[in-house]
């Protein structure tokens, strides 16, 4: 019968994760990162610096791919507490953004706003698809 898509909420929020590292990545290579190719900071801070936004990346990528890896795994149990613990860090990830934000330059909080309402949005769909009933076979 061949790989069927048991969970859609999963799927989509892989490819958004999946999307959102290439963005990081490249929003990274080409605008903020060479940035930090001034003299008045120390290499040991741009190197904190890249070795901090690349993390970011390269958790995006893994969630994308284990979030579209489950979304295969017709069985909720094997899958739910990964899903869970995903939201957590990103619910996490969303706090320290807008916290550190709002301590630093609380004027700067809506410069953040499309990475929130992404960050919400992608957190939806995960709740979906862990919400998700499961088919009920017919005659049982």
């Amino acid at each position: 019968m061949g790989i069927k898509v048991s969970n859609f909420y999963f799927l989509i929020a892989g490819i958004l994760a999946v999307l959102f590292a290439a963005t990081h990545a490249w929003n990274g290579q080409s605008a903020v990162l060479p940035a930090l190719q001034v003299n008045a900071i120390s290499t040991d801070t741009r190197t904190v610096f890249m070795y901090v936004w690349h993390i970011i990346t390269a958790e995006n990528l893994v969630f994308g791919v284990v979030f579209i890896l489950m979304s295969f795994q017709g069985d909720r149990s094997k899958v739910r507490f990964a899903a869970w613990m995903i939201v957590s860090l990103l619910i996490v990830r969303l706090m320290v953004i807008l916290g550190v934000t709002a301590i630093q330059d609380a004027s700067a909080l809506t410069d953040s706003l499309i990475d929130s309402i992404a960050i919400v949005i992608y957190v939806a769909f995960i709740l979906l698809g862990i919400r998700r009933k499961p088919k009920k076979l017919l005659g049982g």
